[in-house]
């Protein structure tokens, strides 16, 4: 009633609806008791929650994050349940489609109750519970009435999305619908991430260090969010996840650390059917034909204020969800399309307590891709280039399409753990990763031998300029120490020369200036330049906006992407007009260029795609850009004699409210390559903290 009564007509009826629905959703799952469950802010307003029992830590989890980004956490599920078109508009039509093309519904129901163990589907249910709660207390933030009341099934298919995605389904769908369905290397793109750790045999003092350094978005689903969780059921971790995740994705325990990037091997394939040639929607597999099941995927379309369903049909052969274009039907496969075991998995890793446990639940093979590089309190490093990669039958292009009209395309198992690319307790006392090949992820003597996996497995081969980096400086150490573990996460140089993997640049370093006079002062700026992509460096400020002029001429140039003077000299002199237009000069600091901006906030800020502090931007105003990409959360873990230690920074702050005094206290932090200390003792979390409550 306190919260019923002062509103308007309307939001009563909001309120009263979400509100029934809801304790309909408590009544059958049962509640969680609120009191049990304390949430304690630091001064940077994270959340340390502590609780009996680790459904009430995912209830407390779901509220303290939808007090800082409810809005966030919706829009992931609203995208998940093909209800984004009902807020967005025309912008959710397509992953509103996809989200039903990939079957997620009929998946859960099938595997869901067999699959899930009892004491993961009490985390998920108190995770609803706590959206559901807050929602009902709310009605003003909710922007679907649709969506609640949030359950496990509603969870489920938005994390089944996210990992469709993640394994590049939705760029062949899109293929498909395009009629475009040859495979090609995509545009640039800063996403990825870097990893590093070093065990005794490399550390001056013997410790064991875990260099956790996410490339993400800034803001949006796939954003990250920090979060202390402790339960009395053994999970206590520090680190961080997506909108909407019942646990967290990447950090450390008191015991293990983890930490993911992304890779690409091949895990999704095409099949084009063949048709049978008179009878309508059979296709030939062998020597039968077989019906396709047909589907309608529902859009809804807002008309004039009016809310209407739009219909479009897709299909499902014994490949996968199939569809049709100009030139015949397409099916798409993935090993994610069959697995629902992620969250648990992810759940499961957080309370491991040594290599041994962490090694068996990655046998639980949920997770569809992901780098993993791995340290621990035992000294033991561990990387591998994770994920479920199909068996293939040899003699095709799976990096194409293939046929569909024969089982011997129609795989059905994936490798194994120990099949994958790994590094278990190096000689060299190293290892890394930043998004390149897993053949060189430690020294010669320890790499995989890139000889022992198939081809068809599709795992990448090359180095980036940021993997070149990061091994140039760990050679340069005999032995390292905490400094020097710090120095290497946070360089933010080219290596010399250097090259991209996707695009080569190498003309604009042979371009002689006096050949050039229209652009010789900027032309030598950039040859001149350190290479150091420092805020206050000239050089780096002339090379990014030249960057940014680049892109027009990358989407049209022809495979492979090689940049010829000619080009190069139309974009410097769009970069000289660029600087004296919005400048007054020709002579113009990263920094003054590009910016970290939240809010009424903007710093000055380092970093460009592919050295280790990698950053991409999109022009801003005033003919700046502003960051939206690249470096993200940072956690930095020391495995010491007397515990773990730990500290962390995030770009912008703990909160997407702008009313909220955390949602921009980190940026100055973020700028200046500095961080801030957490820890894992309790008296010292509530001693300092800015708030203790319960979720109420």
């Amino acid at each position: 009633l306190w919260v019923y009564l002062p509103l308007k007509r309307k939001m009563r009826i909001k309120t009263f609806y979400i509100s029934l629905l809801c304790l309909i959703h408590l009544r059958m799952v049962g509640q969680v008791n609120p009191n049990n469950i304390d949430i304690v802010r630091d001064t940077y307003g994270v959340p340390h929650i502590f609780t009996k029992t680790d459904a009430e830590l995912a209830y407390g989890l779901a509220w303290a994050h939808a007090e800082d980004d409810f809005k966030t956490i919706q829009e992931g599920y609203l995208a998940g349940n093909a209800l984004l078109s009902d807020v967005k508009g025309k912008k959710g039509y397509g992953i509103d489609f996809v989200t039903q093309f990939i079957g997620s519904d009929r998946l859960f129901d099938q595997k869901y109750e067999k699959e899930i163990s009892p004491e993961y589907k009490l985390v998920l249910e108190a995770y609803s519970q706590g959206l559901n709660r807050y929602a009902q207390l709310n009605p003003e933030k909710v922007l679907s009435k649709k969506l609640f009341p949030i359950t496990p099934k509603k969870m489920f298919l938005y994390s089944q999305l996210q990992l469709f995605v993640s394994s590049k389904g939705d760029y062949w769908v899109k293929k498909i619908l395009g009629n475009k369905l040859i495979y090609k290397p995509e545009d640039d793109e800063v996403k990825g991430s870097n990893t590093f750790g070093f065990n005794s045999s490399k550390t001056k003092d013997g410790n064991t260090y875990l260099a956790i350094n996410t490339h993400q978005p800034l803001d949006g689903p796939t954003s990250w969010y920090e979060v202390h969780l402790c339960s009395e059921e053994g999970t206590d971790i520090i680190g961080a996840l997506f909108a909407g995740s019942p646990s967290i994705f990447i950090g450390a325990n008191k015991n293990i650390a983890w930490a993911h990037t992304v890779n690409i091997p091949d895990k999704t394939d095409v099949f084009k059917l063949e048709m049978h040639p008179k009878k309508k929607r059979y296709y030939r597999v062998d020597n039968q034909y077989l019906k396709l099941k047909k589907y309608k995927a529902k859009v809804l379309v807002k008309l004039l204020g009016i809310t209407l369903k739009v219909s479009k049909k897709y299909f499902e052969s014994i490949y996968g969800p199939t569809l049709k274009n100009d030139s015949g039907y397409f099916s798409v496969r993935t090993p994610s399309l069959f697995e629902i075991k992620a969250l648990e998995q992810w759940w499961r890793m957080n309370k491991a307590k040594n290599f041994s446990e962490f090694y068996e639940i990655l046998k639980m093979k949920g997770l569809p891709g992901y780098n993993i590089g791995y340290a621990d309190k035992n000294d033991t490093i561990f990387y591998i280039s994770n994920g479920l990669i199909p068996k293939r039958t040899l003699g095709y292009d799976w990096t194409n399409v293939v046929p569909g009209n024969t089982k011997k395309t129609l795989w059905t198992t994936t490798y194994d753990i120990e099949e994958l690319p790994q590094v278990i307790q190096p000689n060299s006392g190293y290892f890394y990763n930043a998004n390149h090949s897993p053949f060189r992820s430690s020294d010669s003597i320890d790499n995989p031998n890139e000889a022992f996996f198939s081809k068809d497995m599709g795992f990448e081969t090359y180095d980036n300029n940021r993997s070149k980096r990061i091994k140039h400086l760990i050679d340069q150490h005999q032995r390292i120490d905490y400094d020097d573990f710090k120095e290497i996460k946070y360089d933010h140089q080219f290596p010399k020369p250097f090259h991209y993997s996707w695009m080569n640049i190498d003309s604009l370093f042979r371009m002689a200036p006096e050949n050039y006079p229209k652009v010789g002062s900027v032309l030598k700026q950039i040859q001149n330049w350190d290479r150091r992509a420092s805020a206050d460096s000239y050089g780096a400020g002339a090379y990014g906006i030249l960057y940014s002029k680049l892109r027009k001429y990358y989407k049209k140039l022809p495979q492979p992407k090689v940049f010829t003077k000619s080009i190069l000299y139309k974009a410097l002199l769009e970069t000289q007009e660029h600087m004296l237009e919005h400048f007054g000069q020709t002579q113009v600091k990263l920094g003054t260029y590009q910016k970290l901006v939240r809010g009424d906030k903007e710093l000055p800020v380092f970093g460009l795609p592919d050295v280790i502090t990698s950053m991409a931007s999109v022009p801003y105003k005033d003919g700046k850009s502003k960051v939206v990409s690249g470096e993200s959360y940072i956690e930095l873990v020391n495995f010491t004699p007397d515990g773990v230690e730990i500290e962390t920074v995030i770009s912008y702050g703990s909160s997407d409210d702008p009313d909220s005094k955390h949602y921009s206290d980190q940026m100055e932090l973020y700028t200046q390559f500095k961080t801030k200390k957490m820890t894992f003792d309790r008296a010292t979390i509530y001693k300092n903290a800015s708030r203790i409550y319960h979720p109420k």
